[in-house]
C-alpha cells in the first residue's frame, strides 16, 4: 500500500469514528432526554440516564479531538494538491473547536442544576430545572452554530478533492453542496427558526457527502496523484 491510500484510509478511519460520535450526540442523546417545552420531565430524564449524560460529554470531547486528527489527516492527504486551501481547511476547524467545548460546558452545566448541589439549594427545584432546561436550549443552539462551520472547512476540502486527480471530481462537487447545505442549515436555524425542519428535510441528501467521502476513503483509498498534477501544488 503506498503512502497515499494508507494515509487516504487512516483519514477514512477517523472520518467514520467522528460520523458516528455526532450521530450518537446529535440524534440518539437528545431524543432520550428533552422533552419539548416540558423542564420537569426533561430534568427527571436527565437524572434517570446520568451515565449516559456522562457518556455523552466524553463522546462529545472525543469528537473534537477526533475532528482535528480528521483535518490533519486530510491536510497531510490533500496539502501537495494546494497547500493554502489545505491550511484554510485545518484553521476553520481550529476556529469551531473552542466553540464546541462550550458546548460540552453547557451540557455539564445542565446536569449539576438538576444533581441540585449543596451549594444550588437556595435554588427551588423547578428554578433549577428550568435554568438546566435553558442549559440545553443553548446547548442546542450552539449545535446550530457549529454547524456553520462545518459547512465552511467543506467548501476548500470539497475544492481539494476535487483538484487532487486521485479522488473522484464527483465527491469534491458534492462536498461543497454538503458545506452550502450546513451553512444554510445554520443560517436558518439561528435566523428563521420556523424553517428550520423544512431547510432540513430538502438538505438531507446534500448532507450524505461526507458520509460517501467516508466510505470511498474507507474502501477504495487513493492512487498515487498523477504527474500531471503536479503543477497544482502552491
Amino acid at each position: 500500500m503506498n503512502a497515499t491510500n494508507k494515509t487516504a484510509r487512516v483519514a477514512g478511519v477517523l472520518y467514520f469514528l467522528m460520523v458516528f460520535a455526532g450521530l450518537f450526540s446529535l440524534m440518539y442523546v437528545p431524543g432520550k432526554l428533552i422533552v419539548r417545552a416540558n423542564a420537569t420531565e426533561t430534568a427527571n430524564n436527565i437524572l434517570a440516564h446520568q451515565a449516559l449524560v456522562r457518556t455523552d460529554l466524553a463522546v462529545g470531547l472525543i469528537s473534537s479531538v477526533l475532528f482535528l486528527l480528521v483535518a490533519l489527516a486530510l491536510y497531510q492527504l490533500l496539502k501537495d494538491v494546494n497547500r493554502r486551501y489545505a491550511s484554510l481547511m485545518v484553521i476553520l476547524v481550529f476556529i469551531q473547536l473552542p466553540q464546541a467545548f462550550v458546548t460540552q460546558l453547557l451540557q455539564l452545566g445542565a446536569l449539576e442544576l438538576v444533581r441540585g448541589a449543596d451549594f444550588l439549594s437556595a435554588i427551588d427545584k423547578p428554578q433549577r430545572d428550568t435554568l438546566a432546561m435553558l442549559c440545553l436550549h443553548l446547548n442546542g443552539k450552539s449545535a446550530v452554530l457549529s454547524e456553520f462551520f462545518w459547512g465552511l472547512w467543506l467548501f476548500p476540502l470539497g475544492m481539494l478533492v476535487f483538484r487532487s486527480g486521485f479522488l473522484p471530481r464527483f465527491l469534491g462537487v458534492w462536498l461543497i453542496i454538503n458545506g452550502v447545505a450546513y451553512v444554510a442549515m445554520s443560517l436558518t436555524g439561528l435566523f428563521l427558526p420556523q424553517c428550520a425542519d423544512a431547510v432540513y428535510k430538502i438538505a438531507i441528501p446534500a448532507l450524505l457527502g461526507e458520509l460517501v467521502l467516508t466510505l470511498w476513503l474507507l474502501i477504495m483509498g487513493a492512487r498515487r496523484m498523477p504527474l500531471a498534477h503536479s503543477g497544482l501544488v502552491d
